[in-house]
């Protein structure tokens, strides 16, 4: 078989119309399902007729291949619901960019997406965030596994490293860096599932209801290292097991934090390394990404990049996971 790589599959899609095609089979597997009532199959092929391209109102040549519902009667294409639903941007460039960040460990930067794609920086951010939207693996479901790894860290530069111009003056030991919870499920089979989120702070109280909210407490495993702040979840969780950092404990009868610090090596060395800078306001879309290539890491880079595809339409039939430039920048706030 064949290796899946970024050549091979810029030599499948060449124009638009070869990316309307292979979306078309990696959405709807060959068989359309109208996105507005959900009817599958038997729709109408409207346009290009000719089934290469068709000349628009403007008078130039669009190759976006667009369905009739048999049952709705409303015209859909394979990405209406989707974050790529209304985009000028070329189609051919979303599915590859969809390939680099279901394939880069490190991430790819706005910055690379523009001088290898050829489109402005706001348009390669605005690209890039879309994709981190779709990759979010927090669904509202608890976890599935039983054993869960808790651990805690602060995102940013370290105070003391700063010039004092620029260093916090809010009082001793205050800093500016951005506290994240990540929590690990593992089940029987090694796989694991990896939920991130950023947390206002890293007290008792915080840390409960942020893990009460993706698990089941009374039926968990929980491995912490030894905080104080995960006391209070001993007798709410099945069990709980906890190491001691200090005294150079990092294994103690098969619990540990390990899996969690490793997440964090990757994390900050990719955002170091390949953002150089996140914003506390957009830091939750980059642990998505980081969360959903982890999940996945035993897929193939194609079996990720479809399940991106399908996971970019979100729960709803028409809405998906669209996120509009005004909702990007603050301007108005989601769902408005």
């Amino acid at each position: 078989m064949t290796k899946f790589s970024i050549t091979s599959l810029a030599l499948q899609i060449q124009t638009d119309g070869d990316a309307y095609a292979y979306l078309e089979q990696v959405r709807w597997n060959g068989e359309p399902v109208c996105p507005h009532c959900g009817a599958i199959g038997g729709h109408y092929f409207l346009k290009p007729k000719n089934g290469v391209s068709r000349t628009t109102s403007r008078g130039t040549q669009s190759q976006r291949r667009t369905w009739k519902c048999k049952d709705c009667r409303r015209q859909f294409s394979v990405t209406t619901g989707t974050v790529m639903h209304g985009s000028h941007i070329s189609l051919r460039v979303w599915v590859l960019v969809f390939f680099e960040m279901a394939s880069s460990k490190n991430g790819i930067s706005a910055r690379e997406i523009e001088r290898k794609y050829g489109v402005n920086p706001r348009t390669a951010w605005y690209l890039t965030q879309r994709i981190r939207e779709a990759m979010s693996n927090r669904n509202g479901n608890p976890f599935r596994g039983t054993v869960v790894v808790a651990d805690e860290t602060f995102i940013g530069g370290e105070p003391r490293y700063m010039h004092a111009n620029k260093r916090p003056k809010r009082g001793k030991g205050y800093s500016d860096q951005t506290p994240v919870l990540s929590l690990i499920s593992m089940d029987l089979d090694d796989k694991r599932e990896v939920r991130s989120q950023v947390i206002p702070d890293v007290r008792a109280v915080t840390l409960r209801k942020a893990i009460a909210n993706e698990t089941v407490l009374p039926e968990i495993t929980l491995f912490t290292d030894s905080y104080t702040g995960y006391n209070a979840l001993t007798p709410k969780v099945a069990r709980h097991a906890k190491v001691n950092h200090s005294d150079g404990e990092y294994v103690k009868r098969g619990a540990g934090t390990n899996a969690a610090e490793n997440y964090f090596s990757q994390l900050k060395r990719s955002l170091d390394g390949t953002h150089h800078q996140v914003s506390p306001k957009h830091l939750h879309r980059y642990l998505g990404e980081f969360d959903y290539r982890l999940t996945t890491c035993k897929e193939s880079d194609q079996d990720r990049m479809a399940a991106i595809v399908r996971k970019s339409a979100g729960k709803s039939k028409s809405a998906g996971k669209r996120l509009s430039y005004d909702e990007l920048r603050g301007r108005r706030t989601m769902g408005a």
